[in-house]
């Protein structure tokens, strides 16, 4: 199973970053996510970010993939379930690709698309945070999946 976070947006603070390869170079390459990074759309009033943006995320993706867009609206998940429904996915075979918006969300094309739409918490985070909460979370699955110890109840 391959594993994709296309994010929307290409320039993220230095700790951001870090953190991403931090987790990201924890995990197996087996699972070690790619990380595809979308440039933004400039807002300005003729034009709808968010449409252009789902152009964008939409032509990355193919049939196969089960995409997740994350979105504060969506279902939400404890770790253990997490961890649960990505064993699943991984014995389905088929690629995971995670989706990040940028600031105004996501146009209704790309919830459409998604096979699952995840919230992460009913507060909203800046998108930079949202993928080192994301990658943390996949290490955290991974490490229960495998009785690593580093999740505790």
């Amino acid at each position: 199973m391959r594993v994709r976070i296309v994010a929307v947006g290409t320039r993220c603070p230095q700790w951001v970053a870090l953190a991403f390869e931090d987790f990201a170079r924890r995990l197996p390459p087996a699972v070690r996510p790619e990380l595809i990074e979308v440039a933004p759309t400039r807002r300005t009033a003729k034009v709808d970010a968010s449409q252009l943006e789902a152009k964008r995320l939409l032509a990355l993706l193919t049939e196969q993939d089960f995409v997740v867009a994350l979105d504060e609206r969506g279902k939400a998940f404890t770790s253990l379930a997490l961890s649960a429904w990505l064993g699943e996915r991984r014995q389905a075979g088929r690629n995971l690709v995670f989706l990040i918006g940028g600031p105004d969300g996501f146009d209704r094309a790309v919830t459409e698309r998604a096979d699952l739409i995840w919230s992460l918490s009913a507060l909203t985070f800046p998108h930079a945070l949202v993928r080192v909460v994301l990658i943390e979370q996949l290490y955290r699955a991974h490490c229960l999946l495998t009785n690593h110890p580093y999740h505790r109840e």
